[in-house]
């Protein structure tokens, strides 16, 4: 089901799956700066999320649905963020299941600043940008820091935006040869996806 859903920045799309039998918790999960919401890393994090019993929903956000590429500034993208996510929210049915944000790359940051804000449970992060390709020092760990809930990174070995580092509510997962793109070790990446939405929802 495919929700257009108004926002500070202009209309944005949520791509509305449901599993099979009762819900058990809402993933909603953004994509990188360029791309959409059919990136393979993204799918496999679907089709995990559906597996657990989750409902997902996939974001596509303003500018990219107005046909642009190049990213809103990130005030902007968290607001519009924030406007989609309240709106799944007040759907019914929806409302009272456990919320886990997430996305890649730039979405993942996205989910990262505003997981507070939302009330998250937890935040899946695929491909995490922890730095601009030679540049360490420009290091956005402290987006990552601001999260007090669960973090799950699924990160290539190759990947130049960096490897961010595990932390007491923060496990990395490493895929072997892969860069940003997440490309392959879909079913590795499916399994950890499974495992900690798995971890969040148990009992519920």
């Amino acid at each position: 089901m495919r929700l257009t859903i108004d926002t500070p920045s202009g209309p944005a799309e949520a791509e509305l799956d449901k599993p099979t039998g009762t819900p058990r918790a809402l993933v909603v999960i953004g994509h990188g700066a360029g791309g959409g919401i059919d990136a393979p890393d993204i799918k496999a994090a679907h089709s995990a999320c559906l597996e657990v019993g989750a409902v997902v929903a996939r974001i596509l956000q303003p500018y990219r649905v107005a046909g642009r590429r190049s990213p809103s500034p990130a005030p902007a993208l968290d607001a519009a963020w924030l406007a989609v996510v309240a709106a799944l929210r007040r759907r019914r049915g929806l409302g009272e299941l456990p919320l886990i944000t997430g996305g890649r790359s730039s979405g993942a940051r996205v989910a990262c600043r505003t997981a507070g804000a939302v009330g998250a449970s937890g935040v899946i992060c695929l491909a995490f940008p922890l730095h601009p390709p030679g540049r360490p020092d420009r290091s956005r760990l402290p987006e990552l820091e601001l999260v007090d809930v669960p973090v799950l990174i699924v990160q290539g070995d190759r990947d130049p935006f960096g490897m961010p580092p595990e932390a007491a509510n923060r496990s990395v997962v490493v895929i072997a040869g892969a860069d940003h793109g997440l490309k392959r070790g879909a079913a590795e990446l499916g399994h950890a996806v499974h495992d900690f939405v798995t971890s969040l929802v148990r009992g519920n």
